[in-house]
């Protein structure tokens, strides 16, 4: 049950509204990988989806929420909301990481965090993006686009609760982004012996 590992940063999608929520569709694809498959192929997936979700989330940190706070009118208040969500979201993403796949609760967490997750996914489309698509040119969204594809590329690939602003995850991203990688690629290296 091995699927291609989704590379968000190299997403086709020159809209950063279509990216995202291309994106969002993915997350959801990978949501039912995860839940339908078992042992080590559960594993894979659910590392596929921790790495989808972090880089997703801190891109949306750095260059989204940032934007659409200065440039959307009531900007802020809508980010504020957004925030919290993403906050909630990656504490239990972090504690699911920690326990593992094999963890008796995982799947009734996997079931919440899906949940949590679709209606953060719900409220960013309906109240950020639509105002984003009307109140931003083309030429914006394309150059957010280019801006969320570069942060996903040197984004954190593990949650990081209680970083969900663009100073704090430009300050820790960069060294923990370093770390994440370095893991990922030792745990694929000893997954291959």
């Amino acid at each position: 049950m091995t699927a291609a590992q989704p590379i968000p940063e190299l997403m086709k999608e020159n809209d950063v509204v279509d990216l995202l929520i291309h994106q969002h569709g993915v997350i959801r694809d990978m949501f039912d990988e995860v839940e339908q498959a078992t042992g080590r192929d559960r594993e894979e997936a659910f590392r596929r989806l921790v790495r989808m979700l972090s880089v997703h989330e801190t891109a949306e940190e750095e260059i989204v929420h940032p934007y659409v706070r200065r440039r959307i009118e009531g900007g802020a208040e809508v980010i504020e909301d957004r925030l919290r969500e993403e906050n909630q979201a990656k504490r239990l993403l972090s504690r699911m990481d920690q326990l593992g796949t094999d963890h008796p609760d995982f799947l009734e967490n996997l079931r919440r965090l899906r949940l949590m997750v679709t209606q953060h996914a719900r409220a960013e489309e309906r109240y950020e993006f639509m105002r984003m698509r009307a109140e931003t040119t083309a030429a914006e969204r394309r150059a957010l686009a280019l801006g969320v594809r570069a942060a996903e590329a040197m984004a954190p690939t593990r949650p990081r609760p209680g970083v969900e602003s663009a100073t704090k995850n430009l300050l820790f991203g960069p060294p923990a982004a370093i770390i994440d990688r370095a893991r990922d690629l030792i745990r694929r290296a000893m997954s291959r012996r």
